[in-house]
């Protein structure tokens, strides 16, 4: 159905002419998923860009070809190409607070699709509209039809843009990080409605992500993709049975789980090289700890090892034969280094003064004003946290879990005094034993100095217009005016290399990075100002599991090293399980369930903890 046939993109920068694609050949049959898979900045969603005809300004397709249905689209006319995608091909973007129209409501944006590409108008379109709302699990779908994507979390714009996407019934469907916003129990509703409509109407999909454990559940084939290119492609069962490429091994072991608990995760060594480069060998060599002189100076061609398994790789059959004599003999080679060697992650503390309660909630209630007329009074209100306590102790780390809506971010939020004139916060919470919700001006400063926040859409809370280098450096030079210009540069330089961004990254703006960068920064600007607390809003939840080990290794050993305490909200039960102390579930606005992680997770007594675990997915090798 869709052929990319050595497919090269380019586009132009700064720094000089970036190869974002270079030779890419895949095919997806009706009705298959084939799943690209790899590190932010390998080219996965500038792939998904290119088939769809959607490059940026400065991207352009400088050769090979794309077929959909025998159709070559690289040279369609725009007016011919319009009819194709969102009607023949559809795609659901990475970001979705960046993807919907910010003025128009989300059902007119999903009747706009509908009434595109289908024949229905007018009210039958609505009810469709509405329709494909519940399909996606948006509650209350009659009523937040009419809402605008500001009034939705995170998760509920995503499962809006998988509606729109969806509305028109594509052949193909293209979808870049479909689930990452979504809690477990509607990412298994999603991805049943997706097996459903490969069922019903035959559709294809192109699934890029970087949840391994979603891919191995989904995926027919897998193709994995480093520095633009296909570096390895299998059926799905033999990529996660007998990894080939190197950089495959070292992913599949850098993924957090309960048995690696205790140890630092393997993330990999550096970071993907800059694709304005020229390559003599292979693009992987740099990390890759097998690297002979033949692959800096030969570039390895895609060739089939077993099968319909390839690999691009000079020493693939031997380092196949180490790896299973290594695991015969129950040994390893360390093919995987972390960034920082870190204790135990989670374990506690052993000095006493250090076990101190850092952050007291009690009976915390957080309610939105409803209004409407022309003069805005009051009608009603919705109370989205209802009564919530907990206790944060100095070098923990408590994760707040549950579903979209739950109420978890409000809470964060709300702690960070971010809904001040927006909603009635009441109850109490204590930071250090003093006060908290009553602070205002230097006091406010004062404890925003103490407790930062990591948040859960990075390219949103990224200021545009700013430089990283200013975005990291306006904290600083707010909350920390101790600290003359020379130290804040001097730290700038340290949190990119601690976060793996190299250090040019400084005079860039947002919009160059791919969204997992584009979180490394958000994680460096909130460790910037060396807070006692840190509120990471899903802070891996847009980072592929190598990027997403280097992160946890640093939050850990930054725990270890300075005491730093997490409130950890994710819907992410591999991290939970790999790094929170103690958990605590929330649902309707409410902590229905908490505990030591272990017991939690091992034990669960509540039915919706119960109903939750047992939607997580797992990697089945």
């Amino acid at each position: 159905m869709l052929q990319a046939e050595e497919l090269k993109v380019a586009l132009d920068s700064e720094s000089g002419l970036v190869r974002a694609i270079d030779g890419l050949d895949l095919a997806i049959a009706r009705g298959e998923t084939f799943a690209l898979v790899g590190e932010s900045g390998c080219g996965k969603s500038m792939t998904a860009m290119a088939l769809m005809r959607l490059l940026p300004e400065n991207g352009r397709v400088t050769g090979g070809q794309v077929r959909f249905d025998g159709k070559a689209l690289v040279d369609l006319p725009e007016s011919r190409m319009r009819d194709v995608r969102g009607g023949s091909m559809g795609i659901i973007f990475q970001e979705p607070a960046t993807s919907l129209n910010p003025v128009m409501r989300i059902g007119d944006q999903i009747v706009e699709t509908i009434e595109t590409h289908t024949a229905l108008r007018g009210p039958a379109a609505r009810d469709k509209a509405l329709e494909w709302l519940t399909k996606v699990g948006i509650p209350e779908p009659q009523r937040r039809i009419d809402d605008y994507p500001f009034q939705m979390s995170g998760g509920q714009k995503q499962r809006v843009m998988i509606a729109i996407a969806l509305a028109a019934e594509p052949e193909l469907l293209i979808a870049d990080e479909p689930t990452t916003a979504l809690d477990v129990t509607i990412q298994a509703q999603i991805l049943d409605l997706l097996r459903q409509l490969q069922r019903d109407i035959g559709m294809g999909m192109l699934l890029i992500t970087h949840d391994l454990a979603v891919v191995s559940q989904m995926a027919h084939r897998v193709a994995l993709m480093y520095a633009g290119q296909i570096v390895e492609v299998a059926e799905a069962d033999a990529f996660f049975a007998q990894p080939q490429h190197p950089y495959a091994r070292q992913l599949l072991a850098a993924l957090p789980d309960a048995a690696k608990r205790g140890a630092p995760l393997a993330a990999i060594k550096g970071t993907v090289p800059p694709l304005t480069r020229d390559f003599a060998g292979c693009r992987f060599a740099e990390r890759c700890v097998y690297a002979v002189e033949r692959c800096r100076n030969e570039p390895p061609q895609l060739r089939v090892v077993q099968g319909s398994h390839a690999v691009r790789c000079h020493l693939a059959e031997q380092i196949g034969a180490q790896h299973d004599a290594d695991a015969k003999n129950g040994t390893q080679n360390g093919a995987s280094e972390p960034i920082h060697a870190t204790p135990s992650a989670g374990s506690p503390l052993k000095n006493k003064a250090e076990s101190d309660v850092l952050l007291e909630v009690s009976n915390l209630s957080v309610e939105f004003p409803i209004r409407k007329g022309l003069l805005k009074r009051e009608v009603g209100a919705v109370r989205a946290v209802d009564g919530v306590s907990f206790s944060l102790q100095r070098g923990r780390t408590l994760a707040l879990v549950g579903e979209s809506g739950c109420g978890k971010t409000t809470t964060g939020k709300a702690l960070m005094h971010l809904f001040d004139g927006v909603a009635r916060v009441a109850g109490d919470a204590r930071l250090g034993g003093e006060p908290l919700l009553q602070r205002q001006g230097d006091a406010l400063r004062a404890a925003r100095r103490r407790m930062q926040i990591i948040f859960q859409d990075p390219f949103a809370s990224l200021n545009p217009r700013m430089r990283v280098g200013e975005i990291l450096d306006e904290g600083m030079a707010a909350l920390r005016p101790e600290w003359a210009l020379p130290e804040r540069t001097a730290r700038m330089a340290q949190l990119l290399d601690r976060v793996g961004l190299r250090p040019e990254a400084v005079g860039r703006y947002p919009h160059e990075f791919s969204g997992g960068q584009r979180q490394r920064i958000a994680i460096a600007r909130a460790l910037a100002v060396e807070p006692e607390i840190i509120i990471c809003d899903e802070p891996t939840s847009a980072l592929d599991v190598s990027v997403q080990a280097q992160i946890l290794n640093l939050l850990a050993e930054l725990q270890r090293e300075l005491g730093v305490a997490y409130l950890f909200i994710t819907h992410n039960f591999g991290v939970v399980e790999y790094f929170a102390d103690h958990i605590a579930v929330m649902n309707r606005g409410r902590i229905v369930e908490a505990g030591e992680a272990s017991a939690v997770i091992g034990n669960p007594v509540d039915p919706y903890t119960r109903r939750l675990l047992s939607a997580v997915p797992r990697l089945a090798v």
